[in-house]
């Protein structure tokens, strides 16, 4: 329940922090699948096709490359988590969802990635700095949805970046708490490179470090 509180009082501070606007939210969540919260993306790519590395659409031609691993921990902070499905999706470099349609005509966002631990509990995605929803005051991001064997998938907390100038906006609880799921960006290689690791609970809570 504890966990629970913290997870609510981080949504409630970092919606007052970055002021939403109702209609702003709105013309998001217009932008997502129908079907979108009764049916998790995470599941739309079988697990066997799964690597514990993978590339978003247009990597390739992004200016800004942005690569993310990390590793995945059992409850005890030590033991490697093997065969945990991670998926991410994103906005563009313009802060934009951009949509696609698959076979069925279903729409998705077009900017996501699947991967799946392996026996040390690794994980890598290769993707690129998304930029910011420019009609609402909130922080870059990348969404996540994790899937433990036997459990249900559970939303993370969003990854943020260290670097984004809104972050001195936020108060300083609403702070504390998005700093558990931010990036630190160095660059290398001609990328910027963050690493950020996820310790897993005994309950179905997930505690991000």
């Amino acid at each position: 329940m504890k966990a629970l509180s913290t997870k609510f009082i981080l949504f409630i501070c970092l919606i007052l922090a970055y002021q939403f606007q109702a209609q702003n939210t709105a013309s998001i969540l217009d932008d997502l699948p129908l079907n979108y919260e009764k049916t998790s993306p995470i599941y739309l790519l079988s697990d066997q096709l799964l690597d514990n590395e993978a590339q978003v659409p247009d990597y390739d031609n992004k200016p800004t490359k942005l690569k993310i691993s990390g590793t995945i921990y059992q409850a005890d902070g030590k033991t490697p988590a093997k065969d945990v499905i991670l998926f991410i999706y994103q906005p563009d470099e313009n802060g934009n969802y951009k949509m696609k349609r698959d076979a069925n005509r279903n729409r998705y966002v077009y900017h996501r990635a699947w991967v799946k631990t392996n026996a040390d509990g690794k994980y890598t995605f290769y993707t690129f700095m998304p930029g910011k929803y420019l009609k609402a005051k909130e922080l870059k991001q990348i969404h996540r949805i994790i899937k433990e064997p036997g459990k249900p998938e559970q939303e993370l907390s969003a990854f943020f970046f260290n670097d984004d100038p809104l972050i001195p906006d936020l108060t300083l609880a609403c702070r504390a708490e998005a700093v558990k799921s931010m990036l630190r960006l160095e660059e290398k290689d001609d990328m910027l490179v963050a690493t950020k690791d996820i310790v897993l609970k005994k309950s179905k809570d997930i505690l991000t470090q």
